[in-house]
């Protein structure tokens, strides 16, 4: 039997690492930046040209390579950072596998220019598909200039996996900002397609953090700095007031690397508990700093996940540390005795705080009697100022005097009645055809003003009055929506909403959909744009909160928005219009209601999840009574 394992070339074992390292344009900033942080240097220039899938070019000032590391840099498992196993327990750098550079040249076109300093001549080294095309000695500055062409030009189903400009370069930023908020001491620049996008000069934490979202962040950040043993906490966590669905900005840091770790978020947003609505979201900046020993950053080829040897005493400091945090400044609920405004208390005249007067003496009437109505009281029924007479007609009984009165029932409320109305009061669907008279429709009761009982084959229907009315109205209100283009509401003050560099690019692939919905945006620069109009019949909702959502929802899905939109204006309004709890609906009334909701596309649930109906089965009833 011949033998059939054979040794991979290593041209195809750098493209299968590649798929795990190398993922999009973005994937090839961050490892070209972390080594430009990792060789030294102040200033780094990332110049970008269609979202990085025609050109990606990142220049330093650092440390530089000679002309045999410059070679030896693109083989797999070559590195400086390390020599031995041991050394993974003691990094302080970003990089350390040795794959990035292999994997960049497997699936794309590379050149190399990069100088030591001292150094008179360079190397320039080219690249293909890991093939070496050239290399020569070259005049260049010092430090390293690496540019990356067509990525992968030679996997073409990995480049057709790409998405759309705006969403590569939305990554691109990501990646960029993360980079850009653990090292302020190292100034960024970012072009794309030769417009500056990012400029970050070397300054301190809290003003890259402003360089990077705007300066109106700095209001709402609370400092958090915490020295164990164990763990240093520094950098900065948002204010209560200031939580938001989506678009919280969330960072951890750990020695200077990024990382996600759901466990550490827990510890956050525990210390936050009842402090911000159920749902919400804060922002932080947390950098820690732990001994490289007691962590293990070798876990995945992007190294964002990172395991701790005390995950739970450093989730305790966590918590304690940003509580702190909130307390000392304020911003947890305390107990405020407001006397501002209210009238002094009048002392008796023994007071012991002097220039207080004495408390005028009381006086009253003794003879004084509201329930004597005999004609020898001074206060007799002929000086009652005509009181009998607001209560003229009181002899004639309502309609539901009359019912209650005929019924057996106290008036306790814990039972079904089903409450007449007048003929001439108003109905929920005036719009709508004549419903059936009550000998022909169903019979249906209503309990507390809130829910509508009715029997159906497998037991009994209860519905939720308003939750009902609101998916009929939604239903209603989408369809009319969607059909026809929204017209713009002008702002008598127009909104100014922030945005950061990543999501600018998404903000402009979602322009169309935000000007059919009826918004109108003015691009004020430096991330800053106005908001001049809105859409007819979104009163209530906050403009500036609704156009950040659909940004992190086109972020987050990577779709149009302008259904989702569609649907938010419909509830919206639906909520609005629907009828309130407590309302006295007539059976025709209840009876359009249960069809309306029974016609509807979800019958069961609102557009906004919660339950508008529930029937109890038969047998669960007769269950209760054995």
């Amino acid at each position: 039997m011949s033998d059939i394992i054979r040794l991979l070339p290593d041209s195809v074992a750098n493209q299968i690492a590649a798929g795990e390292v190398i993922q999009r344009p973005a994937s090839v900033i961050k490892e070209l930046v972390e080594n430009a942080v990792d060789a030294g240097a102040k200033h780094i220039d990332v110049l970008v040209t269609d979202a990085g899938k025609t050109s990606i070019q990142v220049i330093d000032d650092g440390k530089g390579m000679s002309e045999t590391d410059a070679r030896l840099a693109f083989e797999r498992h070559a590195t400086s950072k390390i020599r031995d196993a041991a050394d993974l327990f003691a990094l302080r750098t970003m990089g350390f596998r040795g794959e990035a550079l292999a994997s960049i040249a497997a699936v794309a076109q590379v050149e190399l220019r990069t100088c030591l300093e001292g150094e008179d001549l360079g190397t320039s080294l080219c690249i293909a598909g890991s093939k070496v095309e050239s290399q020569e000695a070259i005049a260049c500055p010092k430090g390293s200039n690496f540019q990356v062409k067509n990525l992968f030009f030679n996997v073409p189903a990995r480049r057709k996996f790409l998405k759309s400009n705006q969403t590569e370069l939305s990554n691109i930023l990501t990646e960029f900002e993360r980079i850009a908020l653990v090292n302020p001491q190292v100034s960024f620049t970012l072009h794309h397609n030769g417009t500056e996008m990012l400029n970050l000069p070397a300054i301190q934490l809290k003003q890259r953090i402003m360089g990077v979202f705007g300066k109106k962040i700095n209001q709402e950040l609370l400092s958090v700095d915490v020295d164990t043993t164990m763990v240093r906490i520094s950098g900065f966590v948002g204010r209560p007031e200031t939580s938001r669905k989506k678009g919280a900005r969330q960072y951890f840091f750990v020695n200077g690397r990024y990382m996600r770790h759901p466990y550490f978020h827990k510890a956050v947003m525990d210390a936050y508990e009842q402090l911000v609505p159920v749902g919400e979201q804060v922002s932080y900046f947390l950098y820690f700093d732990v001994e490289p020993s007691n962590i293990d950053v070798n876990i995945h080829p992007t190294k964002t996940e990172i395991k701790f040897e005390n995950e739970q005493a450093i989730w305790q400091i966590l918590s304690a540390a940003i509580k702190e945090s909130l307390g000392k400044f304020n911003a947890v609920p305390s107990i405020d005795f407001d006397t501002e405004g209210m009238p002094d208390i009048p002392a008796f005249e023994h007071s012991p705080y002097s220039g207080v007067q004495q408390m005028p003496e009381a006086t009253y009437n003794p003879d004084y009697n509201p329930f004597n109505t005999s004609s020898g009281s001074s206060y007799s029924r002929k000086e009652t100022r005509g009181w009998d007479q607001l209560y003229e007609g009181l002899g004639q009984t309502s309609a539901y005097t009359s019912y209650q009165s005929a019924s057996n029932y106290p008036d306790d409320g814990d039972y079904f009645v089903e409450q007449p109305v007048e003929e001439s009061a108003p109905t929920l669907y005036e719009a709508m055809e004549e419903t059936p008279s009550s000998e022909t429709s169903s019979q249906h009761y209503q309990y507390k003003g809130r829910f509508i009982l009715t029997s159906v084959k497998s037991g009994l229907m209860i519905i939720d009055q308003q939750r009902a009315h609101i998916r009929i109205l939604y239903d209603r209100y989408l369809s009319q929506i969607a059909s026809q283009k929204g017209a713009a509401q002008g702002m008598l003050f127009p909104d100014i909403v922030q945005f950061s560099a990543a999501e600018i690019p998404v903000l402009q692939s979602i322009m169309e959909d935000l000007s059919y919905l009826g918004f109108e945006l003015t691009d004020l620069g430096g991330g800053s744009y106005a908001i001049n109009g809105v859409p007819a019949g979104i009163e209530g909702l906050r403009p500036t909160e609704l156009v950040l959502n659909m940004v992190h929802t086109a972020i987050e899905k990577g779709c149009k928005v302008r259904e989702e939109v569609q649907g938010m204006l419909a509830l919206s309004l639906a909520k609005a219009a629907a009828i309130a709890q407590g309302q006295v609906l007539s059976n025709e009334e209840m009876n359009n209601l249960v069809d309306g909701l029974l016609t509807s596309t979800s019958p069961n649930y609102t557009p906004d999840g919660k339950t508008a109906l529930v029937v109890m089965k038969e047998e669960d009833i007769e269950k209760l009574f054995k």
